[in-house]
């Protein structure tokens, strides 16, 4: 056993590089189909993606837990920076793309949804299966490619939980989500106005999250403080580089970094982020083929965000978005040797799929989850990103205080 780990220890690289090479050769053969360069370029985004999310970690539920668990800030820190640096840039393409934002107007495909009780309800559910599964739905995808046990049925009962919100839709539709207002902030302040509006809500933010906060000891790595031979006027070689790019985690910023400007770029090219459109359509479908939802759901195509309309070919940008995450996370966690299966226990496949079951119905019920409506949502200033993300998060903190009082009993 121990010479099987160790041959695979010493593969994974070589894999690693395998896939990244079927990738980019997949996204090669794109090129010949109808909107072959949008695919190609949604593979590679989605890639680039997924190898950022493993190896920064970046992860709603995480970033949160360490804040109100250790009030480590930094993860938080880096949610914020993405949101600033996304925010920065989708202000300037859709400033050219809507020179004048007016009332009533709304740039297409963004994710700006309506504000109600309905979409607080959702961000309540999600942030709820967030601590019972133990992530959010993006960094399940990315998990999966590591291996973990829960991810498979926090996916699956995610699906489950997209069936049960196409069942409740219809009511909850009559109830509040037809009347709702959509709310886009530049259409009332203007770009100017609402970008300093959300930086500066973003930087006061960011300093109520410092305030207090000492590093922990011995954050400046022994290497760098040692100086090792190599060095050439402090600057390490570019094997040495290369070597630290997969060894441990990234810098919290840098995943915040990166995040930001992917979902800012993005949208040049096609929908924002979302990691459960592809998800949502393929509960749809199956759900509607089998009769198992109304046939008639509301409203709910003519709302933007991860939509969840069956596509006419499952060959679309975040279907290949989706597919590129999950393969970039496994090239990722396959390089830096952090591919570590193991079998799920009962404990994992109910913590799985309740927490599943919750993610989904507030994904469908809020029409995306913490990348498409509070990232995509809140990087665009649609007010409805900034109310889903303050449910979710107050969520995380009730049932992390939850089971903290639990476990004290036990």
């Amino acid at each position: 056993m121990v010479a099987v780990a160790a041959v695979s220890s010493s593969l994974s690289p070589w894999l690693a590089a395998v896939l990244a090479g079927a990738v980019v050769w997949a996204a090669h053969a794109l090129q010949g189909q109808a909107g072959g360069r949008t695919l190609a370029f949604a593979l590679i985004s989605g890639a680039v993606l997924g190898l950022v999310l493993q190896r920064s970690r970046f992860c709603f539920y995480c970033h949160a837990r360490d804040w109100f668990d250790r009030r480590d800030p930094r993860g938080l820190l880096a949610i914020v920076l993405a949101m600033a640096v996304g925010s920065v840039g989708s202000t300037v393409v859709l400033g050219a793309w809507v020179p004048l934002p007016v009332p009533g107007q709304l740039p297409p495909d963004m994710h700006i949804g309506p504000v109600s009780g309905v979409l607080v309800a959702a961000g309540l559910a999600f942030g709820a299966g967030m601590v019972v599964s133990g992530s959010c739905i993006s960094a399940h995808w990315y998990r999966l490619a590591e291996g973990s046990a829960v991810s498979p049925f926090a996916l699956a009962g995610s699906a489950l939980g997209f069936v049960l919100g196409f069942h409740t839709w219809n009511p909850l539709y009559s109830w509040q989500v037809a009347e709702a207002p959509v709310i886009w902030l530049p259409a009332h302040l203007g770009y100017g106005g609402a970008l300093l509006l959300q930086l500066g809500v973003l930087g006061a933010l960011a300093a109520w999250l410092w305030r207090g906060f000492a590093r922990p000891a011995g954050s400046v790595s022994a290497r760098s403080a040692s100086g090792d031979e190599g060095m050439v006027a402090g600057t390490p070689p570019l094997g040495d580089v290369w070597r630290q790019l997969w060894r441990g985690r990234w810098a919290y910023w840098a995943g915040g970094l990166a995040v930001g400007l992917i979902g800012a770029l993005v949208i040049v090219r096609m929908r924002p982020l979302g990691v459960t459109a592809t998800l949502g359509s393929a509960a749809r479908s199956v759900a509607a083929q089998q009769g198992w939802i109304p046939e008639r759901l509301d409203g709910l195509d003519g709302f933007a965000g991860c939509a969840t309309a069956v596509p006419a070919s499952w060959l679309a940008p975040n279907a290949l978005l989706l597919a590129g995450l999950v393969a970039g996370a496994f090239i990722a966690a396959l390089a830096s040797r952090q591919f570590a299966p193991r079998w799920p226990t009962w404990r994992d496949a109910v913590r799985g799929l309740g927490g599943g079951v919750l993610l989904g119905w507030g994904a469908m019920t809020g029409l995306g989850c913490t990348v498409g409506t509070l990232l995509s949502g809140g990087m665009v200033g649609a007010l409805s990103g900034w109310v889903f993300g303050a449910a979710v998060f107050t969520a995380v903190g009730a049932g992390l205080w939850l089971l903290r009082r639990w476990k004290a009993r036990i």
